[in-house]
This record gives structure tokens, C-alpha cells and sequence, in this order.
């Protein structure tokens, strides 16, 4: 009786991960290069899509003043995203850290509460808050001020944004906080080093990580965003994901919209990529 063949060693990996290899490029390389492909065909109004290859629609994004400002705008919003979640995120993280039990968990479930809503719902909820009858203009007038224009804006899409992705900003700096060692911070605290001085020279490398993690995930997301500024943007205040919904179901010009939508991954790879390299540049100096 024939013995079974066994496997080896060395081809044992390659088949564990055979299936997460294939459902990775069915699911996510597969569409991206469709829509590379889609990118560099033609469009006629009258007829729809051509078979021509060209450039121009890349050309027609690159050379006009409209998408300019559309860029310019998207990435203004995720940068101010960004940088308000590290200003909020990192000491609440720091504060959820020193909190014992059973306060650390309930405060951990609140940080985590918006990711059990939907997008569309918090959207919505914003919306109600910041709309001209909403409750923030019906606490300005019942105080005797003006109501304000707070739908619609760029404020209201960041405040939103903030809202949805200041999870993604805590978890990664209080993980990197439960590796810090408390016994240098009090080390350093018994040799008389005041405690701005433990969180700059002491805490502040150790988190670094958590930091540049956070902001990746937030400035990643926030860019790419349609729902919020879909929602509280209006068809006025236009980003890349809203412009690239609008050629394909407006316009219907699916191979500019298949380019803006390319152009903004590129645009977002190259930003976090050199975000990443400055940053891990300054964490390696200052930690030797």
C-alpha cells in the first residue's frame, strides 16, 4: 500500500497562505487594476466609453483649476483631522492609561461607542446638531446671540471626521503605552526631573510609534472619506471621494472618474509614505 505523499517543510507556508494570497488580489488588487485599466480610456459623451487609449484624462485632472481646488480641500481637511486627533487623542489615550479599574474599561467603551454606528447615522446626528434649527443655533439665539452658518462648511465636515476617527488615533498610542515601563518614568521623577520633562524626554518617544500609527489610519481614512462630507458638505463643498461618485453616477464618465479616484490613491500613498520616513527619521535620532 502507497504511503501519502507528505509535504515539505519548506512549501508547508506558501499553502497556508496560498488562500489569503488569492482572496487578497480577487478582492483588492483585481478592482485596483480594473480601475487602472478604466483610467486610460476614452470618453464621448454621445457614445460613452471608447475603446481609444489615452492620457487625457489624467491630463484633465492635472491641467484644471477645479480639481486643483478639490485636491487642495481634501487634503486640507484630512491634515486637519489628523493633526486635531493627535492633539485630542494622544493625552486621552495617556489619561485612559493611568485610569484604573473599572473605570478604564467603561471609559475604553466610550471611546470605542462611535464605531458601533453607522457612518450614515452619525452623519445624520451631525447634521440635526449643526443645521440652522438644530440644537447648537437654538442655544446661540435662547443666549441672545446670532445663529450661525454651521452646515455645509469645512468646520462642520472636520468636526464630524474628528468624531468618527478619534478611535482610530487612541487605541494605537494606548497600545503603545501599555509597553512603557512605569519604573523609568518614576526613575527619572526620583531624580528630580519635573514632569513636563518625563512626558517630553520619556513618554513622549515611547508613543512616537502609537503616533505615527494613528495618523496613517486617520489621515488614510479621513481623505478617502464620502459619507460625512457627502452629508454635511453639500454638493458645493466637493472632496475627491464625492467628485469621483458624481463622474461615475452624474456624469457618467467612468474613466475620469476611475483617474481622479487613482490619482488619490497615489496622492495618498506618496503623502504617508514620506510622513512615515520624517517621522520614523526623528524617532530613530531621538532615541539613539
Amino acid at each position: 500500500m502507497a504511503k501519502p505523499a507528505r509535504l515539505s517543510s519548506a512549501s508547508l507556508p506558501y499553502l497556508l497562505t496560498a488562500p489569503g494570497v488569492i482572496l487578497f488580489f480577487t478582492m483588492v488588487l483585481a478592482p485596483l487594476l480594473l480601475t487602472l485599466l478604466l483610467s486610460f480610456y476614452g470618453f464621448d459623451s454621445n457614445i460613452g466609453i471608447t475603446s481609444t487609449v489615452t492620457l487625457n484624462n489624467y491630463w484633465q485632472v492635472f491641467s484644471d483649476e477645479y480639481f486643483h481646488a478639490i485636491f487642495l480641500r481634501t487634503f486640507w481637511i484630512a491634515g486637519l483631522t489628523t493633526f486635531i486627533c493627535i492633539l485630542v487623542g494622544a493625552p486621552e489615550a495617556y489619561v485612559l492609561s493611568r485610569m484604573g479599574k473599572p473605570w478604564r474599561s467603561i471609559f475604553l467603551i466610550i471611546i470605542l461607542g462611535p464605531l458601533l454606528v453607522s457612518v450614515v447615522v452619525r452623519a445624520f446626528g451631525w447634521s440635526m446638531l449643526l443645521s440652522s434649527n438644530g440644537l447648537v443655533n437654538s442655544t446661540l439665539v435662547w443666549l441672545g446671540f446670532a445663529p450661525l452658518k454651521l452646515l455645509y462648511t469645512t468646520g462642520a465636515i472636520v468636526v464630524a471626521l474628528v468624531h468618527v476617527m478619534l478611535p482610530f488615533m487612541v487605541i494605537p498610542v494606548w497600545t503603545s503605552l501599555q509597553r512603557l515601563d512605569p519604573t523609568v518614568a518614576q526613575a527619572a521623577l526620583s531624580l528630580s526631573a519635573s514632569p513636563a520633562t518625563v512626558l517630553r524626554r520619556i513618554v513622549l518617544p515611547q508613543v512616537l510609534p502609537g503616533i505615527l500609527s494613528g495618523s496613517l489610519i486617520v489621515f488614510g481614512l479621513s481623505a478617502s472619506a464620502f459619507a460625512i462630507p457627502g452629508l454635511l458638505g453639500g454638493r458645493r463643498l466637493k472632496v475627491v471621494a464625492t467628485t469621483v461618485y458624481d463622474e461615475f453616477l452624474g456624469s457618467l464618465d467612468w474613466p475620469l472618474g476611475a483617474s481622479i479616484a487613482i490619482i488619490l490613491l497615489v496622492a495618498n500613498l506618496l503623502i504617508m509614505l514620506s510622513y512615515n520616513r520624517v517621522l520614523e527619521r526623528k524617532y530613530s535620532k531621538t532615541l539613539g
